[in-house]
């Protein structure tokens, strides 16, 4: 197994979100907040999720309040405001750090040193295309947005070596 699918994170609910399950999938990995100008790219990342998961696809949202401290609330906040606003149904975590020492194991994995997509993370819904053995396949800047050609060319392509 690898490092990526051998990671536990804790969900909004304060259960354990064990990675193993996504082994064999295609996952967009992508920090969140829910005060940011990029927000409204939880519809698209739904959207993508909903298009793709029947074909081995999953987003998994990780809430961060790094970042101009644009994701304040709780984590039963942060939960019903995707519900209600974006109707989320994909994966999201408790909030973790990205970046500096509290960086979490994910984002050291991701990014770290020796990562394939190293560097700082460089804002909120900054994006890590992870494929069905835990590597990272590309890394996307917050500003492609879900529906963004090169993002869905990316996913399209992860998936049909999937099949």
């Amino acid at each position: 197994m690898s490092l990526f699918h051998e990671l536990t994170l804790k969900s909004l609910d304060g259960q354990d979100l064990p990675l193993a399950p996504l082994k064999g999938k295609v996952v967009l990995v992508v920090n969140v907040a829910s005060k940011c100008g990029l927000t409204p790219q939880y519809a698209g990342l739904e959207h993508l999720y909903q298009q793709y998961r029947e074909r081995g696809f999953s987003v998994l949202a990780l809430p961060c309040n790094q970042f101009a401290a644009q994701e304040p609330g709780s984590e039963a906040e942060i939960r019903e405001f995707c519900s209600l606003n974006y109707g989320v149904s994909f994966p999201i975590s408790a909030k973790v750090e990205v970046n500096g020492p509290g960086r979490h194991p994910l984002y050291l994995l991701l990014a770290g040193e020796g990562a394939e997509f190293p560097g700082e993370i460089t804002w909120n819904f900054e994006k890590f295309l992870v494929g069905p053995d835990g590597r990272v396949l590309e890394r996307f800047s917050p500003r492609i947005a879900p529906e963004d050609a090169p993002l869905v060319q990316a996913i399209e392509k992860a998936l049909a070596a999937l099949a």
